[in-house]
């Protein structure tokens, strides 16, 4: 099954030749590349992607609007970022909005590829340079908030389960073949766990699960 790719981008010249790139793939198609510096949310009715690449660099926030508005649609896609620049700040913000994935426009289109496929399979994707400095950031951010302990015992042993194999790298689509569920189950279980947490993403469920030992949320040791 091919991937259904939604191109936003401020620039028509990005929009088309990346769209004309994309439809090379054998295993991509492109159901729309739009441009503009504010799109209109209401332009995805009535289209279905599995993917949309959006322009994080959109005028007064529109890319993170946007972002979060499908984020909340029960049968959303999945967002990457596009941008010319890996600041932390902005990535974190992007990920609470409901992104999976954030990409540098000036790296090889091979590795925009490569992360395209990987979000299509419900992986997280970031910048190499950028990992620990989201990470730490991230951490920094837990530290304020109530025992990590007490919260992790707010989770189901199957809840649980989900974020162990979430640390250790796989995708929601492993983690549904692992678990034996429904990619729509697995699903629902990540924004159980998320909202407990109190977290607004996958990866910062596994950033907050790096910061505790392994007992903390192996499914046997739940409480």
């Amino acid at each position: 099954m091919g991937i259904s790719v939604f191109i936003v981008d401020r620039e028509r010249t990005f929009a088309d030749a990346l769209a004309a790139r994309l439809e090379a793939e054998p295993d991509v198609e492109v159901v729309a590349a739009v441009h503009g510096q504010s799109p209109p949310q209401c332009m995805f009715t009535g289209r279905q992607a599995d993917v949309v690449l959006l322009d994080a660099d959109l005028a007064g926030g529109a890319a993170v609007s946007l972002c979060a508005e499908l984020a909340q649609r029960d049968t959303g896609p999945q967002v990457m970022m596009l941008s010319d620049n890996a600041d932390a700040e902005r990535i974190i913000s992007a990920l609470r909005a409901g992104a999976s994935a954030w990409v540098c426009k000036g790296e090889p289109l091979r590795h925009l590829i490569d992360a395209l496929r990987s979000v299509a399979r419900g992986e997280a994707w970031l910048p190499p340079s950028a990992i620990r400095e989201v990470l730490s950031l991230l951490l920094r951010d837990r530290e304020r908030r109530d025992s990590d302990d007490s919260l992790l015992s707010l989770l189901t042993p199957r809840e649980r389960e989900v974020l162990a194999c979430l640390a250790e790298g796989a995708g929601r689509h492993e983690v549904a073949r692992r678990l034996h569920l429904s990619a729509n189950t697995v699903r629902t279980h990540l924004q159980n766990l998320m909202a407990k947490l109190g977290v607004h993403s996958t990866l910062e469920a596994v950033a907050l699960s790096q910061s505790l030992s392994t007992s903390a949320i192996v499914p046997g040791e739940a409480k």
